[in-house]
């Protein structure tokens, strides 16, 4: 019975017309490289796990602290940790020649992170909203059909069947996958931009710290 009736809701015409429709407009909507990073975050997209990632980021920034403290800012680059953000931050707080150089260089990174997270949603946002007009769109193909052949009763009911199940098709296209897709992706890109920016935060801090010190021992040295 469950056999019969899934095979009465597939009509490959109806979704073909739905999942062609929207996958163009989309195109035609996004640009390259956000279509590449939609893609792409569907491999991340069950996996992430940002909360982990900011205690392993938490972790490193004390590593970064007792490196400091030894060694000076000039070895922070010498931290190991699999988060690359983090990494790729020792670095850079490592050739920094000051902490504003190294705050200029975090917003830049913040933003940049940012608008291509954003990029990414919506190429999911704008699928969500095109899949149910596409529905639509196949629905009035449909009823053209249907008054057509109304000479043909014979031929109502697979026109019938198209106006129906287009409109289907794009509210499960929408609420069953591209809408949820991206509602996702937008809170997962929030909650790692929490713990960058509490990160890059607390480097800034060590890095103006580290200035303070050098300069206080620089007064006393002039003084003495």
């Amino acid at each position: 019975m469950m056999i019969e009736t899934a095979a009465r809701l597939f009509d490959p015409f109806s979704l073909s017309l739905v999942l062609g429709g929207t996958a163009m407009a989309t195109l035609m909507s996004s640009t390259g490289g956000d279509l590449c990073r939609a893609v792409a975050a569907l491999r991340p997209l069950l996996r992430a796990r940002p909360d982990l990632d900011g205690r392993i980021a938490g972790d490193a920034v004390r590593q970064i602290q007792r490196i400091l403290d030894y060694k000076g800012i000039a070895c922070a680059d010498r931290v190991k940790t699999p988060i690359g953000f983090v990494q790729e931050a020792a670095g850079r707080l490592a050739d920094a020649g000051t902490s504003r150089e190294f705050r200029d260089w975090a917003e830049q990174a913040l933003e940049d992170r940012r608008a291509r997270h954003d990029g990414a949603i919506g190429v999911w946002r704008t699928a969500a909203e095109v899949a149910p007009a596409m529905g639509m769109i196949g629905t009035v193909i449909g009823l053209v059909l249907m008054f057509a052949g109304m000479d043909d009763p014979a031929a109502m009911a697979p026109a019938m069947a198209t106006a129906m199940l287009t409109t289907l098709y794009g509210l499960l296209l929408a609420a069953c996958l591209a809408g949820p897709v991206a509602a996702r992706l937008g809170r997962l890109s929030e909650a790692e931009r929490h713990w960058q920016r509490q990160v890059l935060d607390r480097l800034e801090a060590l890095a103006r710290a580290e200035e303070e010190a050098v300069s206080r021992w620089v007064e006393r040295r002039d003084r003495a």
